[in-house]
């Protein structure tokens, strides 16, 4: 028996790229599709369904073995690492377009580029290796990067649903695991809706709203200037008419549009918190607020506090649809988001 994940078709190249990039991916074996979903061998369950509620785990009996075994980054770096330097090594990356992101651990500075240029010989899909090479701790929320192996670039053009978004990895904060968080929220708006975006960033949220729905006009407010450009970019790559970007603070952005919506987001789940006023100031009688937090795993009552507080002293009423995770901030941290709606 084989240990699989069974995912919609629709929702199967997130899933496989979460795997691989996880190294869960189970390479001993064939995947098997079926006439409405996919089986993709894993070594092991660990986070998957944290991450996608909608798999199941079946064992399967009849998985094909691959004629050539492949190898994970972890089992290639073996050879040239000792047991100790190998406990340390993550084993999960970040794909952003053909550029792959790495945590190299304290310690294995002097052997990151051996295991980066591994890491292009087995990814074939990978041109560019660069490594973290410091915290999200500007307000544009980027992060310092430091080139490793490959071709020398920071810039991307990353496929999510049928959407190709660009953008400098190192300037502008986008996060590749967010990919099947964005197509929930599209796969909600309805058509003829006014959607805003709150820190919108080079526009994943708007690009992929506009493309998979019949939004009538999406507005994305952006306060990194670098984030900003590459969305005007994403626009015109994707022949994109109904989103306006605005580069500016959202506090003070907001009080100039000077019009409701139906829908807005708000993909800032460190202090999200600090805008909820600003998002209530443009809502109305039936809109739909996504707001996102982090909380530790299973407690969701502190961010329900906050959005009915916040309520309360706007003088509004809320009912909370749903709270789904959609991320995982450390082991016991999870990134999630409450839909509420407005009444």
């Amino acid at each position: 028996m084989v240990l699989c994940v069974k995912v919609p078709l629709k929702k199967a190249q997130v899933v496989k790229r979460f795997l691989i990039g996880a190294d869960l991916f189970n390479h001993d074996y064939v995947l098997k599709k079926t006439a409405d979903s996919i089986l993709f061998p894993v070594s092991k369950k660990t986070g998957i369904k944290e991450m996608f509620s909608f798999v199941t785990f079946p064992d399967v009996s009849d998985l094909k073995r691959t004629k050539k075994k492949k190898t994970s980054l972890k089992a290639e770096i073996s050879k040239v690492l000792s047991k100790r330097e190998l406990a340390t090594v993550k084993r999960a990356f970040d794909v952003t377009g053909s550029i792959a992101i790495l945590e190299i651990p304290e310690g294995l500075e002097k052997k990151e580029r051996l295991i980066a240029e591994t890491l292009l010989k087995l990814q074939k899909n990978i041109d560019t290796v660069l490594k973290k090479a410091g915290i999200h701790g500007t307000e544009f929320r980027t992060q310092k990067m430091k080139y490793l192996a490959g071709r020398k670039t920071k810039e991307a053009v990353h496929i999510e649903h049928g959407t190709r978004l660009k953008l400098d990895v190192e300037k502008v904060y986008f996060s590749p695991r967010l990919s099947t968080e964005r197509k929930r929220v599209a796969e909600q708006v309805k058509p003829g809706e006014s959607v805003l975006i709150m820190f919108s960033g080079c526009a994943p949220y708007p690009c992929v709203i506009s493309r998979r729905t019949k939004a009538k006009d999406i507005t994305g407010i952006e306060l990194n200037p670098y984030g900003h450009k590459y969305g005007l970019m994403n626009l015109k790559l994707n022949k994109i008419t109904n989103v306006t970007l605005i580069n500016g603070d959202v506090k003070k952005v907001v009080p100039k549009l000077k019009k409701k919506f139906d829908r807005i987001a708000m993909p800032l789940p460190k202090s999200a918190g600090d805008f909820l006023d600003s998002a209530l100031a443009v809502s109305k009688k039936g809109t739909i607020i996504h707001f996102y937090a982090f909380e530790d795993k299973g407690n969701f009552t502190a961010a329900h506090r906050r959005l009915k507080e916040a309520c309360k002293k706007n003088k509004m009423n809320c009912r909370i649809l749903r709270t789904v995770k959609c991320g995982q901030h450390s082991p016991s941290n999870y990134r999630i988001c409450v839909d509420f709606k407005v009444l």
